[in-house]
């Protein structure tokens, strides 16, 4: 091997020495905020639990007239479109069009209660509210629950069954948060962990500043904020309530 190689080889060899310290730090300081970040989610999503649990029947009401209101100005705006094209001799339709609804068997009570059990998991599972700090996934939840509303007053029980075993097998709405990119422990470059590292604490601040977890740490009794929220959610059902009065479902 020609002798020049060697200064070459012995400086590579240094760096690599040099930086591993700094590497070891930086791992440990990932894992803690990692495990830091973990702590305060699985808290969180208990107290929210919870929350949801005490607020089911404000929750799903509240998310099904926010439904019905949207249908209501998108039926306003097909209207108005229609207007312009029609023009004078335009004569505008009564009602909009109804949700169809497939006629409920009363003597099967087994199978309704069955139906409303799966439509209440999965309302609450998917609910758009439990993406507050994510537009992308409100967008996306609002989507799901809408169909959920629409299978769930069709009355078809089996189509029930099916969405309700998609919804929960992740495959309608992706919540896994990439805490590590594929191949973070496989490479060792300051660079890549240190933006790994930045990537974390500005997730650990989101979740510290997420309204729920300031509730959870800040309140003398965390459980009061259900009354909170039942007064917040009692007054949006009454606003959409006058809002969709004239629809007809």
């Amino acid at each position: 091997m020609p002798q020049h190689i060697f200064p070459m080889l012995k400086k590579k060899e240094q760096t690599a020495n040099d930086s591993a310290p700094e590497q070891f730090l930086l791992k440990a300081q990932i894992e803690a905020l990692h495990e830091e970040l973990e702590l305060i989610e699985q808290k969180t999503n208990a107290f929210e639990t919870i929350l949801r649990t005490s607020l089911a029947d404000e929750l799903i009401e509240e998310q099904e007239l926010r439904i019905l209101y949207k249908k209501l100005q998108q039926a306003k705006k097909e209207k108005r479109l229609k207007q312009k094209k029609k023009g004078k001799n335009y004569k505008e339709p009564i009602g909009i069009k109804s949700i169809i609804r497939a006629k409920s068997d009363t003597s099967n009570k087994e199978e309704q209660k069955e139906k409303k059990r799966l439509y209440r998991e999965a309302m609450l599972h998917v609910h758009p509210d439990k993406f507050s700090m994510d537009e992308e996934k409100i967008d996306l939840a609002t989507e799901v629950t809408s169909q959920l509303i629409d299978i769930y007053r069709a009355g078809n029980l089996h189509e029930l069954k099916l969405y309700h075993t998609h919804i929960f097998s992740g495959n309608a709405l992706n919540q896994a948060i990439d805490v590590y990119p594929e191949g973070t422990k496989t490479i060792l470059q300051d660079s890549y962990l240190i933006k790994e590292k930045e990537q974390l604490e500005e997730l650990l601040f989101t979740a510290k500043n997420r309204h729920t977890y300031k509730i959870l740490t800040e309140y003398p009794d965390p459980l009061l904020f259900v009354d909170e929220l039942k007064v917040y959610y009692t007054d949006k059902i009454a606003k959409f309530r006058r809002r969709t009065r004239k629809a007809k479902l």
